[in-house]
């Protein structure tokens, strides 16, 4: 069944989506976590990371992908975007083979 569609803030779709690439790998980094904390409120994460916790992964994309549909992002927000995935891929100093793929899918989700 269907998501209804979650109405975050650009915000708060960004948290969701850098928890995700912390995630994707299936081991969450301790510097991964601090620096997605960084960008945001404690309140804002625990929030997005406690409904982050109960999706599987297909309920995972297709959230983002419906909230991404429902924000309009200019080129340059969706550039910004992307730098702050690669960023958080890059934060534990590995760039595993799932987050490659998970970047993939994110270019084809964002472009």
């Amino acid at each position: 069944m269907k998501n209804p569609l979650t109405k975050w803030t650009k915000a708060e779709l960004k948290i969701y989506i850098l928890l995700l690439c912390a995630k994707i790998d299936q081991n969450e980094s301790a510097e991964e976590l601090t620096l997605i904390k960084s960008k945001t409120t404690d309140e804002t994460y625990n929030k997005l990371y406690n409904e982050f916790c109960c999706d599987d992964e297909d309920g995972c994309f297709e959230k983002i992908e419906d909230a991404i549909n429902y924000h309009e992002y200019s080129p340059k927000e969706l550039f910004w975007l992307k730098q702050e995935i690669l960023e958080v891929f890059h934060s534990d100093k590995k760039f595993v083979m799932k987050e490659r793929y998970l970047e993939k899918v994110f270019d084809n989700i964002l472009y």
